[in-house]
Formats: C-alpha cells, structure tokens, sequence
C-alpha cells in the first residue's frame, strides 16, 4: 500500500504542470482555459487517493475503507480508458499496468481479510 500510494501521489505534479503532465501520461495536450483547472482538480485527486493508500498502510481500522475506496478510484480510471481513450493506450500502457497490479493486490487483500475474519 506504501509503494503504491507512494507512486500514485506523483500525480500532485499535475496541480503545478498540466500541461507537463497530460504531454507525459498521455501524450497530447489539451489547448482550452478549463483544461488546466480539471487537469489540475484531477492530479489533486488521484494524488489524494495515493495519500489514503499510504494513510491506510499506517492505519489498521482505516484500511479496509482506504483499500476500498482507492480500489474503485483506479478501476473507475482503468475503465475509462478502456471506454474513451484507447487512442492513448500507447502512452498509457505504464499506468495501465501499473494500476492494473495494484487493483489486483488490493483485491488479494480485501478477499484475505474477509476470509480471515470468517476463521476467527
């Protein structure tokens, strides 16, 4: 969770360098004034999910609600490039898998954990 919300929080450089940042992730820029401020919004978020993840590694009775909530937040990204932007998969395909792994960790550990709460 640690690594993962480490990585994930480097989106916060979309807040300083939108442009920088869409160039870098997706390969294209978007030219219109509101881009900079969902651009920027964006990056905040994504960074603050990264923040709960490292906030739920430290944090036992958050975990399981930090897991879940930043689970839904990467699946609903992944989704969406799946649906809209296959036309970036090409500059994407680091966050893809990255994501994808982390997704699929995160799933491991919230299946463990029920099972493990069954047993006892």
């Amino acid at each position: 969770m640690l690594l993962a919300g480490l990585v994930t929080c480097t989106t916060v450089a979309a807040v300083f360098a939108p442009e920088a940042t869409l160039l870098s992730m997706f390969g294209a820029n978007l030219t219109e004034p509101l881009a900079d401020l969902v651009v920027r919004s964006w990056g905040f978020l994504v960074s603050m999910m990264g923040a709960l993840l490292i906030y739920g590694a430290f944090d036992e009775h958050s975990r399981m609600l930090c897991v879940i909530t930043a689970g839904l937040s990467k699946i609903s990204f992944l989704v969406l490039i799946l649906m809209f932007a296959t036309d970036y998969i090409a500059t994407l395909w680091v966050s893809v898998v990255f994501d994808s792994i982390v997704v699929l960790i995160l799933a491991l550990y919230v299946v463990s954990a029920k099972s493990t709460a069954r047993i006892h």
